[in-house]
């Protein structure tokens, strides 16, 4: 059972964990450096103990302490019960949802390691903003994708403003980091998927003429928003495609682009 501890003190030491969220650059180095991620809001942080994640520590505002109760009793780290003013001196900004969590990362799979079982897997080059990390993998998760690989220039999917937008997604989709790119990439190819590059270039095939739902297994790269996929992985990949548009539109944002094609990847995929 956790320690219910009062605080009221917003420079109390024991509260370093959830100091200054808003502090992106700061957050992208502690959080990895340090094996910690923090999870926002009561099903994100439900969602968080559920994938299996230790929780180091709570951060409550009172009303939710009977809302979190369950927790609170089934879990040996300490809750930090504060004003929602406090709240928001320590971490930078107002928090709406009146929980916070720090969890402590686990190791993560190679690619390697996650294509011996996945037979329908998102790809992401260079996708650095958080909210787009989360988009995709809540449809990932959504869609039925088996697994995501990341460029090593990649966002952290356990950011919290990723886990946030995700709703949890990034805990239910097994990912791994690739460590070079896009020579990486050889580990698709020895897993034998067929790996297709999503552009808007007028040369790639309409998804559907593709029918990559057919597929036995597929690898789809996801370049960032903008900039696309870089030369180099369009050149590694082994088709082109796109999602057709009508009224002008010329494309879509990222974690929208991979919605559409999750489902086009996956619907009536092949059954194990």
């Amino acid at each position: 059972m956790a320690e219910l501890i009062t605080v009221d003190d917003p420079d109390d030491p024991r509260l370093r964990d959830y100091t200054g969220l808003t502090d992106v650059e700061l957050r992208r180095r502690r959080e990895p450096e340090e094996g910690l991620f923090i999870a926002e809001g009561e099903k994100v942080i439900r969602r968080a103990r559920q994938a299996g994640y230790e929780m180091r520590s709570m951060l409550l505002s009172a009303k939710w302490v009977d809302v979190m109760r369950d927790v609170i009793d089934e879990v040996p780290a300490p809750v930090y019960a504060v004003h929602p003013d406090l709240a928001q001196r320590v971490t930078g900004y107002h928090v709406h949802r009146g929980a916070l969590a720090s969890m402590q990362r686990k190791p993560l799979p190679t690619a390697a390691e996650l294509l011996t079982r996945a037979r329908r897997v998102a790809v992401m080059e260079s996708v650095n903003d958080h909210t787009n990390i989360g988009a995709v993998f809540r449809s990932a998760a959504a869609l039925g994708m088996d697994a995501v690989l990341l460029s090593p220039d990649c966002a952290d999917p356990l950011y919290r403003r990723s886990v946030k937008v995700s709703m949890g997604a990034v805990f239910s989709v097994p990912y791994a980091r690739l460590d070079t790119w896009p020579r990486g990439l050889e580990a698709v190819r020895e897993a034998r998927c067929t790996l297709l590059a999503l552009t808007p270039d007028e040369k790639a095939t309409a998804i559907d003429e593709v029918a990559p739902h057919r597929l036995d297994r597929v690898a789809l790269m996801l370049g960032a928003e903008g900039a696309g996929l870089s030369a180099q992985a369009l050149r590694a990949a082994d088709a082109w495609v796109r999602i057709p548009m009508a009224h002008g539109v010329d494309s879509l944002n990222v974690g929208a682009a991979a919605a559409v094609a999750f489902y086009a990847v996956t619907a009536g995929r092949p059954q194990p």
